[in-house]
C-alpha cells in the first residue's frame, strides 16, 4: 500500500502515528501567571541534546479559551518554565485521566488524585510520585505548518529520580516500566531490555 496523506489513506483509522514508535510520554505539568496549574500529557516529545540537556514536546491541538495551543503551552509562554514527568506503568490512569478536555480553570492534579511536589529550580509543580522529572526553562517556541502545531524546547535546569529506581549507579526503568505510545489508543510499557555495542572506527 502506498497513499499520499493529502489524499487521504482510505483505512478506518489514521495510520500514521502507528508507524511512529513507542513514542516516549512527557507529562507536563506547568503553572499560569495566576498560580493555577495544569497537568497534560504529551506523546510527542523526546530529548534533543546532551549539553546542554534539552527536551521537546509538540502540542497538536487548541482550546477556545487559549490564544495560542492549549493550556501546556499558554503557561509555557506565559512564564518560560515547565515540567516533564516520567510515567510509570502504574500510573497509567492518572496519566489517562489528565489528557481529558477539562477547562482552564481546572486542575489536572485534583482531577486525577496526584500529589504534588515543589520544583527547586523553577516556579512549577511536579508529580510527587512520578519515577523522574525534569524541571525545565523554555528555549525556544516554533510554530509549524497546520492548525495548531507547536513544538515547544526546553533546557533542563534541574532533575529529580527516585532513589528505589537507582540500582548500583544505574536509573533501572524495569523497576517502573515506563509507558509509550503506540498508535490508535494504544499504549505499551518497557519491561525487558538488551545491549548493543557501538562498532568502533575503522
Amino acid at each position: 500500500m502506498f497513499y499520499e496523506p493529502r489524499n487521504g489513506h482510505g483505512l478506518p483509522h489514521n495510520p500514521f502515528n502507528a508507524l511512529i514508535t513507542p513514542r516516549p510520554i512527557g507529562w507536563i505539568s506547568t503553572r499560569g501567571t495566576d498560580g493555577s496549574e495544569n497537568l497534560a500529557p504529551y506523546s510527542f516529545f523526546n530529548g534533543v541534546s546532551y549539553a546542554p540537556p534539552q527536551v521537546m514536546f509538540a502540542s497538536t491541538a487548541s482550546k477556545a479559551d487559549r490564544t495560542r495551543g492549549k493550556d501546556s503551552v499558554g503557561n509555557i509562554i506565559d512564564t518560560g518554565v515547565f515540567c516533564v514527568n516520567v510515567v510509570g506503568f502504574e500510573m497509567r490512569d492518572a496519566m489517562n485521566a489528565t489528557s481529558a478536555p477539562a477547562p482552564r480553570d481546572v486542575d489536572e492534579f485534583d482531577l486525577a488524585g496526584l500529589e504534588r511536589a515543589d520544583c527547586a529550580t523553577i516556579a512549577c509543580s511536579r508529580v510527587a510520585a512520578a519515577p523522574a522529572s525534569m524541571e525545565c526553562k523554555l528555549v525556544k517556541v516554533v510554530d509549524l505548518p497546520g492548525e495548531a502545531n507547536i513544538v515547544v524546547f526546553g533546557e533542563v535546569t534541574g532533575i529529580h529520580l527516585r532513589d528505589e529506581y537507582l540500582i548500583d549507579g544505574i536509573f533501572d526503568v524495569t523497576k517502573f516500566r515506563p509507558l509509550a505510545r503506540l498508535g490508535y489508543r494504544d499504549y505499551t510499557a518497557v519491561s525487558d531490555l538488551f545491549s548493543l555495542d557501538r562498532p568502533t572506527a575503522g
